[in-house]
């Protein structure tokens, strides 16, 4: 299984990460398939965003206005409670169908990684799963 590796620059940033993913889909030889990343941290999230100018920033200050402001319990820091929640609500896994060894994106569509708690190392556990999974066709069907 390959990783990527990451270094986010800020406490709370949308990161383009797809490049990093079709680099790996192209050390793969990927052609039909599935891409499976895995996101090894609590305090960050994967998605798809739409990344025109300005909108890494609303949908940061969107995040944050989904949290309420509590009195969290959490023993290691409760400041830090908020960002483990959003990475729950968004998600630490990403599956991507492939075509023709790229993602299969919208137009405006890249795949994100969203930093809670930077700036920190990321890593993302990555997988491919091709369309045939090893599965022979018969020439008789």
């Amino acid at each position: 299984m390959a990783t990527i590796t990451l270094h986010t620059v800020r406490e709370k940033q949308v990161l383009d990460i797809t490049p990093d993913v079709e680099k790996f889909l192209a050390g793969q030889d990927a052609r039909e398939g599935i891409c499976h990343l895995f996101l090894t941290h609590t305090t960050a999230a994967l998605t798809t965003a739409d990344l025109d100018p300005g909108t890494d920033l609303d949908t940061l200050d969107a995040f944050a206005a989904l949290v309420p402001k509590l009195q969290y319990r959490h023993p290691h820091d409760p400041a830090h409670m908020p960002d483990h929640i959003l990475s729950t609500l968004i998600g630490a896994s990403l599956a991507l169908p492939v075509r023709s060894g790229k993602p299969v994106l919208g137009e405006w569509q890249r795949i994100v990684l969203v930093e809670f708690a930077g700036p920190r190392e990321r890593e993302i556990a990555c997988s491919w799963i091709s369309e045939n999974c090893g599965v022979r066709e018969s020439a008789g069907t």
